[in-house]
Parts: structure tokens; sequence; C-alpha cells
């Protein structure tokens, strides 16, 4: 991406030869800079001399959207941690998927996928209570009342639901899930909006010094106008509109956010001024996701805690990632291989599913290596 850093008109040279020491010194140090821990991404930006511009069109533009932290709030190792697999380590680490569907789609293929196993899925289902018996697991109370007794139980909710759902011998004083109560969470806001007409012909943008972060192009990325209830035509549009870290837009009204976001892409999208605005909704995920600030790993629960037939997941525990998707699968991998480490006769005894990160190449190999002998 060498060149098309080079010809990005938002940042000037200053600016680009800032950011070029800093990533070289993140290849060089292998992803782990010395004396980062309990620093914050932007204490450890200014300690390399970013540009003001540096920080604002480039490093937060894209640790904001991946973190979903502001850079003062965020664990400079995270933050490292994402230009350095993403960018540097590999030169496919860049590579993403975007849902071809709706999400409801793609989670009836995984619920699909569970009944094949002789699995079930109960929707509109939700936990009350997980009760303990004898220092192990003993049954999950439902809303409605009734008990469920299985071999074992993952409990794979927010951590802040993990505090109502589980006994206060686990979660209170110095038990052992008590850190829980220090993690932070930070919130999502989606905006979604249906013109009458095409107003967009990118699958999707960044926005730069603006409250909207990205704009997804539905319509385009389905290959069908969604439009549900009717809302919309053969011919018009579906935008979804995403800010993360979205602090600012909590306290406002669902009309304001609607107003403040449709001011914005009427800049890089004019089409929208003239385009009637046939359906909106805006959802505030005020808990979206925990906060990755400094020293956080210390209140972050391991997978088996150390009760018998137990067990969490959720990216929010001990990962070593912070709160991605990648990290949420990382913990269902881990779970699974806990249960099993336990459980000896269970699926044929214990097994390894956690996937590797890809692999180093190139100098960054090399210098990966150097930091390893290092060691």
């Amino acid at each position: 991406m060498a060149f098309s850093f080079l010809g990005f008109a938002a940042l000037a040279l200053e600016d680009k030869r800032a950011i070029a020491r800093a990533l070289l010194a993140i290849a060089r140090a292998a992803g782990s800079p010395p004396r980062i821990k309990g620093v914050s991404m932007l204490d450890w930006l200014h300690r390399m001399n970013q540009t003001p511009a540096a920080i604002e069109r480039f490093w937060r533009v894209v640790l904001v959207s991946a973190l979903d932290e502001e850079l003062a709030r965020t664990e400079a190792r995270f933050g490292i941690d994402v230009f350095w697999k993403a960018f540097l380590a590999n030169r496919q680490g860049y590579r993403l998927g975007i849902p071809s569907v709706p999400l409801a789609d793609l989670y009836e293929g995984c619920r699909d996928a569970i009944v094949r196993r002789g699995g079930s899925v109960e929707l509109r289902c939700g936990a009350r209570e997980v009760r303990l018996r004898d220092g192990g697991f003993a049954s999950a109370v439902l809303e409605d009342g009734s008990e469920i007794t299985r071999d074992c139980c993952i409990v794979a909710v927010p951590h802040f639901a993990t505090l109502d759902l589980l006994p206060k011998e686990l979660t209170e004083n110095s038990a052992p899930l008590s850190g829980l109560r220090n993690l932070r969470t930070s919130p999502i806001t989606g905006v979604h909006l249906w013109f009458d007409r095409q107003v967009m012909s990118e699958p999707f943008l960044a926005l730069l010094d603006q409250t909207t972060q990205w704009i997804f192009n539905k319509s385009l990325l389905y290959q069908r106008a969604a439009a549900p209830n009717g809302a919309g035509s053969s011919n018009g549009q579906y935008l979804q509109l995403v800010i993360s870290a979205s602090y600012d837009l909590v306290p406002r009204s669902r009309q304001e956010i609607i107003d403040l976001c449709c001011r914005e892409i009427a800049d890089v999208l004019p089409a929208t001024r003239e385009a009637k605005l046939e359906k909106t909704t805006v959802i505030k995920e005020v808990h979206a996701t925990f906060s990755p600030a400094p020293d956080v790993d210390r209140f972050r629960p391991a997978q088996d805690i150390g009760v018998k037939n137990l067990f969490l997941a959720g990216d929010w525990t001990r990962t070593g990632w912070p709160a991605t998707m990648e990290g949420a699968v990382r913990s269902g991998y881990l779970a699974a291989e806990a249960v099993l480490a336990t459980r000896p006769g269970a699926a044929g005894g214990p097994k390894r599913f956690l996937r590797p990160d890809l692999p180093y190449e190139g100098l960054s190999k090399f210098w990966a290596c150097r930091r390893n002998a290092a060691q």
C-alpha cells in the first residue's frame, strides 16, 4: 500500500514522514515497542512526534473504528497491534470481509449448523441466573422460571450481564470475577437511511474530519434495495452510517443525530441533497463493547475460571485481542478448548481450535525472529 499512501491527498508530506517513522518503529520492534505498558495510544503517538493531521486523518480513522474507543482511552498495545497485524507483519493482513446478506440471514446459517450437529437454538429465551452446587455448575434458570441442567455451561454474554447472571460468590470482593466491575464500555451508533433514488455508487466510504465515520452502501452490498416494511422502491438506496466511540451522540435525540449525519454526508454525496429521505432508523448501542483502556487486561478473566463445568466466552475475556469480532471468535475457540481439556472423555478429548495468526513475511519476519531471539 506504499504507493497509495504516498498519493493520499489528505495528508501533507510532513504528516506522511511522521507516520512512516512510527510504522517503522512498530515493524522493527515486531509489534512490541518498548515502554508501552499502561500508556495510552494518544500518548504513544505524541511520543513518536506525530503531527495533528497524522493523528486525526490516519491513526484515529483506523483505530477508533477498529477498537471502538478514542485514542486517549485506548491502551497503546492494542492500537499498535492493529497496525502490526493488519499492515506490517503480513501483506494480506489488511483484508476483511463485509457481509453480503443481512446479519439475520448470516446468523440463520449458524443456527442450521448447530442443529445439524444435534444442538438446538432457543430464541426469545433469556437467562435469569446461573446456579452452582458443590463448587461447580448446576443449572441455568430462564426468564420464564424453567431450569436447565447440562454437563457444562459456557456463559457468552457481555461482561456486565455476566455479573448479573452469576452468584455473588464469583463476582464480589476478591472473587475470581470481581475485576469485571472495573471494565468500562464504549458506544456505537448506527444510522440507517433509505433514499428514494441512487445517491452513492461506491460500496463504502470513510469520512475525514466528520462525526460520521463510515458509510456502507447496503443496497449495493446486498445486491438489492434493502428497504424493510415496504419503505423505498426498486430504484431507491439504503445506506448505513457507523459512528464508533459515539459518546457525544448518546445524549442526543434521534432527530438531532439524523440531521447531523445528513448534513455531513451531503458534502461527500451531493445527490442526497435532492433525494427524498423515505425512512430512517437510529440504533444506539450504549454498551457496544468493552473499552480497551490502559491496563485493562488485568481485569479480563480466562475462559476457565476454576469453577467446575463453568466457562466464559466473549471478546471481553482474556483473548490477547481487543473488542473485535476476531477477539470474540478467539474466545469461542478457547472456551471450547477449555471444556474439552477438563472433560477428557468428551468429543475425543482435548483439541486445539485456536487458529494461528498470519505468518510473518519479508523484513517483518526478520524483525520478529530477532525479537524472539532477544527474549
